[in-house]
């Protein structure tokens, strides 16, 4: 995968990416238009408990659009990341639905969530996406990038550095989660 960045403003970036069987991706700041596309990406990649609700990414995108980008192929949003920022070391449930509890100056940038469609999963977007993540945060001068995941993704994350720091306190959804974090 070749990850080229260029980052047009102090608040908003763009890079592109070449994944699986050559296919090329944009990443941009998500923008209000982008809204029924994520909401319906979201619908398709998560369980109704724990996916997040199209008002919810609205007033993230209000919020903090310097931390949510799509990934959009031939137009398309084929993957989403977004976090809020943070002074916490550990991420916790508050900040999936209290936009306050994003600090535009903290120390830490979270990742609320990663996703791609089905139909483009296992051809590098979550890894272009995620780096895009962990570059524009290093770029910032955040101290290190956190979230959440499920056992079951604990080794994806691990591959790009981050460390299990046990489950988490966060009941998301009905289910168990674990604290990653990744020192930047």
């Amino acid at each position: 995968m070749r990850y080229d960045s260029d980052k047009t403003a102090a608040q908003s970036s763009t890079c592109t990416a070449k994944c699986g069987e050559n296919m090329k991706i944009v990443i941009t700041n998500a923008v209000p238009a982008d809204l029924d596309d994520i909401a319906a990406l979201e619908a398709v990649c998560f369980p109704p408990a724990e996916a997040a609700e199209k008002e919810s990414f609205k007033k993230r995108i209000d919020r903090f659009p310097e931390s949510f980008f799509t990934a959009k192929a031939d137009g398309k949003i084929i993957g989403v990341i977004n976090g809020c920022v943070t002074n916490s070391n550990v991420f916790y449930d508050a900040m999936y639905h209290d936009d306050k509890e994003h600090v535009e100056n903290g120390k830490n940038q979270t990742v609320f969530g990663l996703l791609v469609h089905p139909d483009y999963q296992k051809k590098g977007i979550a890894e272009a996406l995620l780096n895009h993540m962990i570059n524009v945060s290093r770029e910032r001068g955040k101290q290190a990038v956190i979230l959440t995941c499920k056992d079951k993704l604990i080794h994806y994350y691990e591959k790009f550095g981050f460390v299990n720091k046990g489950v988490s306190d966060s009941g998301h959804g009905g289910a168990v989660w674990y604290n990653m974090y990744l020192k930047l």
